[in-house]
């Protein structure tokens, strides 16, 4: 992680998604710890979330409450922080994402994604890259498996390159 934790420093931008969003809080980049989940089980659904913070590397092409789904899949999802540090990520805009409709494994605050002060790093327990191309995605009103609302954190990111 030493290459990471560097990379991330210079301003590279690094996204950690489940097990990446757990080495990333683990490394320090990103605030808050994982857990198991509230309910002690592996869970697998397709998820609605709500976009909380729009600026960062790999947000700037949603808008701010904005509702995407994204694939969840985790036992280990349940994000947690001491009082303090909800505070300041709440209040500094660190929060990502945020789970809506129901909180699937406990997190503080249905937390479900975090950034880092710069907005360079961003760690998410939902799977995007499972919903970036029609035919594999979550199923949506229009058809089944459709969903592509993963893509867009993959082109925020190449877009926010092409301007600096």
């Amino acid at each position: 992680m030493t290459e990471v934790v560097d990379a991330a420093n210079r301003g590279v931008p690094v996204l950690g998604i489940c097990n990446g969003f757990q080495m990333l809080a683990e490394a320090r980049l990103i605030p808050g710890a994982h857990t198991r989940n509230a309910h002690q089980q592996f869970i697998r659904r397709d998820q609605r979330l709500r976009v909380e913070n729009a600026d960062t590397d790999w947000t700037n092409g949603f808008d701010a409450g904005q509702e995407i789904t994204i694939p969840l899949k985790n036992a280990d999802g349940r994000f947690i922080a001491d009082d303090e540090t909800i505070k300041r990520i709440e209040g500094e805009g660190q929060v990502a994402f945020r789970y809506v409709g129901v909180n699937p494994n406990g997190s503080f605050d249905d937390i479900a994604g975090v950034s880092n002060e710069r907005g360079n790093v961003v760690g998410l327990m939902p799977h995007p890259e499972h919903a970036t191309e029609p035919g594999f995605g979550p199923d949506t009103p229009a058809a089944m498996a459709s969903g592509v609302d993963g893509l867009t954190f993959f082109t925020s990111v190449i877009e926010r390159a092409l301007v600096k």
